[in-house]
């Protein structure tokens, strides 16, 4: 759809030719030719038409129609204009005028464009005539266009419409008279030929004037009115949304507090030396010395002390022979079994003398293997020398591990009175050892 407006210029040689006409009277008995045409001087001093009379003064043809002056350049082809109007229309509508113009190509109708924003003479003249330009930004605006030019033909065509609001000054059936509009036509070299539509005339009838003596009539029936309850729209809403976000806080809340909570950790494992001195106890207060089973009395100390070695330094104890559990105690004890004998000055040395474990391996043995008989004596000193292997061999940091013997205190010496001193004699040599000569006398006078 192509935006309309009547062009400036155009309407400025409109305002200029047109003169208005209008003839009112009923439809039937009214002399249709009752025309009033103005007169163009053609020499721009007629009136607001000033432009007209230049173009009419450089024109070589003219003519006039209704008013309207007519100008053709010499050598040129007259326009053709072919037009059609409404013959009726009703009062406060608008009637479009459709003005078809063929021209020769390359020429150029309404060289201004379309403009009626300054038009404010032509509009006057038209409204003397009972005719209005509508508003160009409503729905009744002019058009114009050029239709495609064809190989085949020599001329173009350009189309244009112009709505035209009828207002009669009195009520009732009107005859109006649309006046002569002039149409420029720009040419290639730049000549202006000024053509002039004819004489339109409409029948114009009121609102109301096709009913007879029309009465007011009564309120039409109520009809059924809703109403946009918006504050309850956003209520609904609004509530929705918080449904929403309040089920799903529900369902994530009832998820975290219904989750499998992780299974606990299980407790640190208990040291060995703990487990070896309990079973070491469980073995003291059993009775079995009282119900003369000192054979098992025996065995359990024995596997009490061999599982704790065993756990304490990395090795299976109990399938472990004596000569094994030696051989990975002199491997993995280090620092807790001593393999080298105490030293005579009975210097204090952290552990546990590896004889000792040996000797108690060797008495387990006979009893389990030899079937030696141990007496309650034995026995007791078997569950003491099983509790000392062990705190021997317990970290030092742990609570109840044997710490390593304090070296022995240092003997207190009396201080020396310097006026009772005397120096030692001096060491007398020792006698000389006597000769082999003086060996054989003695042996031959022992003889």
């Amino acid at each position: 759809m192509r935006r309309s407006a009547l062009a400036l210029g155009a309407l400025s040689i409109a305002a200029a030719a047109i003169v208005p006409v209008v003839a009112e009277a009923q439809l039937t008995g009214v002399d249709p030719g009752g025309s009033v045409s103005g007169s163009g001087t053609g020499t721009g001093t007629g009136g607001p038409g000033g432009n007209l009379g230049v173009m009419v003064a450089d024109a070589g043809v003219g003519g006039e129609v209704g008013g309207c002056v007519e100008s053709v350049p010499k050598g040129a082809t007259r326009p053709i204009l072919n037009e059609t109007f409404p013959t009726r229309g009703t009062s406060g509508w608008a009637a479009t005028l459709a003005i078809t113009v063929r021209h020769g190509k390359g020429e150029r109708v309404l060289p201004a464009g379309l403009d009626l924003a300054g038009a404010v003479e032509a509009k006057k003249y038209l409204l003397k005539a009972g005719f209005a330009i509508p508003d160009q930004d409503g729905g009744a605006a002019a058009h114009l266009w050029t239709e495609p030019e064809e190989k085949d033909r020599a001329y173009s065509i350009t189309h244009l419409e112009l709505p035209l609001v009828v207002l009669p000054d009195k009520p009732g059936r009107n005859l109006m008279t649309l006046p002569p509009m002039p149409v420029a036509v720009a040419r290639a070299n730049g000549e202006i030929a000024t053509v002039c539509s004819h004489l339109h005339q409409i029948g114009v009838e009121d609102p109301t004037a096709n009913t007879p003596q029309a009465e007011p009539k009564t309120n039409p029936p109520p009809r059924p009115q809703r109403e946009e309850w918006t504050a309850l729209k956003r209520a609904l809403l609004w509530g929705g949304l918080g449904i929403l976000v309040g089920a799903l806080l529900a369902y994530f809340g009832y998820r975290y507090l219904t989750k499998p909570k992780p299974p606990e950790p299980p407790p640190p494992p208990r040291p060995p030396w703990e487990l070896a001195l309990e079973r070491l106890d469980e073995v003291r207060h059993a009775g079995l010395l009282d119900a003369q089973r000192h054979a098992e009395y025996f065995d359990r100390v024995n596997d009490a002390v061999r599982g704790y070695l065993g756990a304490r330094f990395g090795f299976d104890g109990l399938e472990s022979t004596s000569d094994e559990i030696l051989t990975s105690l002199t491997k993995h004890a280090g620092g807790f079994v001593r393999v080298d004998a105490a030293s005579d000055l009975n210097a204090p040395t952290p552990g546990i003398p590896l004889g000792e474990v040996r000797r108690f391996l060797a008495e387990c043995d006979l009893v389990k293997f030899a079937n030696l008989k141990p007496s309650p004596d034995q026995c007791g000193t078997a569950l003491t020398v099983g509790v000392h292997i062990v705190r021997s061999t317990m970290p030092f940091s742990v609570p109840g591990a044997t710490p390593p013997a304090p070296a022995p205190a240092p003997v207190p010496v009396a201080p020396i009175d310097d006026s009772t001193y005397a120096p030692p004699p001096a060491a007398s040599a020792p006698p000389p050892a006597p000769s082999k000569a003086d060996d054989s006398d003695a042996h031959g006078g022992d003889a």
